[in-house]
This record gives structure tokens, sequence and C-alpha cells, in this order.
């Protein structure tokens, strides 16, 4: 946390990301963007609005967020249910 008490820093994200990455064993780095499409992904996968997920990772652009619904197509089974 930062000295005001006001949450974590961008700084200490990447630290304890990274840490936390380096314990899972895996070859890759790992960094808070993956983490932010990791969100973005599970939330289009349980049927989230687009609009929700667009303020929940920070996306300006509604187009760089209906990319997380286009990589499921399951999301049309429930549609006509």
């Amino acid at each position: 946390m930062n000295h005001d008490d006001e949450g974590m820093t961008g700084h200490t994200a990447w630290l304890t990301i990274g840490k936390y990455g380096d314990l899972t064993g895996l070859e890759l780095r790992t960094h808070p963007h993956q983490v932010r499409h990791a969100c973005g992904l599970a939330l289009a996968d349980q049927g989230a609005d687009t609009r929700l997920i667009q303020d929940y990772v920070g996306h300006r652009d509604i187009r760089h967020t209906v990319i997380y619904g286009a990589t499921n197509p399951a999301r049309f089974e429930r549609l006509w249910r």
C-alpha cells in the first residue's frame, strides 16, 4: 500500500502479480494486463453486460471490450432457452 492508505500503487501491483506468477512455475512472466484480460473474459463467460465489463476493466473504447464476448461462442447457448 502507499503511505496514504489509499490503496495499492501500480508498482506494488506489478511486484505482487509478478511474485505470485513466479510461484506458479510457469515460464512466462505474469503481469497486471494479463489479470485485466482474465477478469474481462471471466465476466463475459458469466454473461455480464459488455458495458459493465468495459467499466470494470477500464477500457475507454467499447471496441476493445467486445472482443471478450466474441471469444466465447457458448454465450449464444443461453439466448433461446
